[in-house]
């Protein structure tokens, strides 16, 4: 018998042109309360720190987030080798 957790579901995500581009950001400021976690995700330039998206979800789907994110970083670095965080001199724009 199959085991329903290996099922996958297939949803139909919708949005705007826009949206679908997605944006890119290069840092992210985090706070919370007792009751949500507020991400922002930032673009760091020369003319200053710009909030490209804030999210803002419970304590519980930050930790989901998180067991995604380790998985597929795992995989990421399984099948390409390990990710390599920049010093804080390779940060600075020129």
């Amino acid at each position: 018998m199959e085991d329903p957790k290996k099922k996958s579901k297939q949803i139909q995500i919708k949005a705007n042109e826009e949206t679908s581009q997605g944006r890119y950001s290069n840092s992210m400021f985090i706070a919370h309360g007792p009751e949500e976690f507020i991400i922002d995700w930032l673009l760091n330039s020369p003319t200053g720190a710009h909030l490209v998206s804030r999210i803002i979800v419970t304590p519980g789907h930050v930790k989901r987030i998180i067991a995604a994110l380790s998985d597929n970083l795992k995989k990421y670095e399984e099948m390409f080798g390990e990710v390599k965080l920049a010093g804080p001199a390779e940060e600075q724009f020129h």
